[in-house]
């Protein structure tokens, strides 16, 4: 009948609106800002969380939630279906070498941070210096540098100048272009970024994607890097897979 409006049932735009927020996310979230973002009870919100993570739609991690993989339609969203896609591979790297986990991607000629994943055992390393510009101070900074052309990677560090942030950073340019020349196949921080840590990096690509997974761990931990490497190159083969599908618009956070 003309004019008539459609049925609409509420609860299902309620479920939409949550996977949407979840999907946008380019971190994991909790169920308190869900609740807050949609205007939803957190009751209420609580109870859509339950369902959807019931049928597969979302996941609940130690930082809060995810999609789940009943979700491939969605590889269009931006932070989300990455995070979905790369997690669990992340969550591996950290449980089997007991460290803190990192990926990260090159986009709009940035280098950008997409998700970490660590645990009470294997804490994360605090972010003092924003990842931009401390890119040649990083595993996966100077891992993604190396990756990168020529003239990309002189555009980037004059834009981000290299600066001392410890006694072990690398800051002159020419001697952080002599090593980014000589890293291939990983990229280790000694101690460069953050006192007392150690960081080893191996690249993520793709055909869309230049990227890096990395792990950190204290300085004086004795296992030995070539162990860690050899899985951190399995698991970067690993999230080539999964994430090659993606384009790296997509991955922008």
């Amino acid at each position: 009948m003309a004019g008539t409006q459609p049925t609409l049932i509420t609860s299902v735009r309620r479920a939409l609106a949550v996977i949407e927020i979840v999907a946008e996310s380019p971190r994991p979230i909790t169920a308190k800002t869900i609740s807050r973002r949609t205007g939803l009870s957190l009751g209420t919100t609580y109870n859509l969380i339950r369902t959807l993570q019931h049928d597969g739609y979302l996941v609940a991690e130690r930082d809060g939630l995810v999609l789940g993989d009943r979700l491939p339609g969605m590889a269009g969203s931006p932070g989300g279906m990455l995070i979905a896609r790369g997690r669990s591979v992340l969550k591996e790297l950290c449980r089997d070498l007991k460290a803190a986990t990192y990926l990260t991607v090159f986009a709009d000629g940035e280098i950008r941070l997409v998700d970490i994943v660590d645990s009470a055992e294997a804490p994360r390393v605090e972010l003092c210096v924003g990842v931009q510009d401390s890119a040649h101070a990083t595993a996966f900074g100077k891992q993604i540098l190396a990756a990168l052309p020529a003239k990309e990677r002189l555009d980037y560090l004059h834009r981000h100048p290299p600066a001392p942030l410890t006694p072990y950073t690398i800051a002159d340019p020419r001697d952080l272009l002599r090593t980014l020349d000589r890293t291939t196949g990983a990229a280790v921080d000694r101690q460069e970024y953050a006192l007392g840590h150690r960081c080893i990096a191996v690249p993520v690509q793709t055909p869309t994607m230049v990227g890096a997974v990395a792990i950190s761990m204290p300085a004086d931990r004795p296992d030995p890097e070539e162990r860690m490497i050899a899985a951190l190159r399995d698991g970067a083969e690993r999230l080539a897979v999964r994430l090659g599908t993606g384009t790296v618009d997509q991955f922008i956070i």
